[in-house]
């Protein structure tokens, strides 16, 4: 999953990051590289945070600028999410037999780390892949 910001020099040196589809982040560095990396940061710590509140996560759509690479984890949770819709947490680890706190954790980017048979079951469940080899 990635998203595009903008870098834009400013007339003091600063490089300020901006994302068009998280209009929320705004972020900036001494230098080019500096932004790129603090809009790295930025972009995985809104989205987690965004995660943990239940707020809906906007789809990137914005192809100019420069791709930032969402971290693997929270790209696994907004993916989580995004196939389990109007279901409960608790309807999907029926469905996959594991508990509840189990399923909860695989939501959660800072928790998640599923296991080759996790997400096996879970897209059995989804009827959809969640890794691609």
């Amino acid at each position: 999953m990635t998203y595009n910001c903008t870098i834009e020099k400013q007339e003091d040196g600063i490089y300020v990051a901006q994302f068009p589809d998280m209009t929320n982040i705004l972020t900036c560095g001494y230098s080019h590289e500096e932004a790129l990396k603090m809009a790295e940061e930025a972009l995985n710590g809104v989205l987690s945070v965004d995660l943990d509140h239940g707020h809906p996560i906007a789809e990137p759509k914005y192809t100019g600028g420069y791709p930032i690479e969402v971290s693997p984890k929270v790209a696994f949770a907004i993916e989580l999410r995004k196939a389990r819709a109007n279901k409960t947490q608790k309807e999907v680890a029926e469905k996959a037999g594991m508990s509840y706190q189990q399923y909860q954790r695989l939501e959660n980017p800072h928790k998640t780390n599923p296991t080759l048979e996790t997400l096996y079951k879970l897209q059995k469940v989804f009827n959809r892949p969640f890794l691609a080899l």
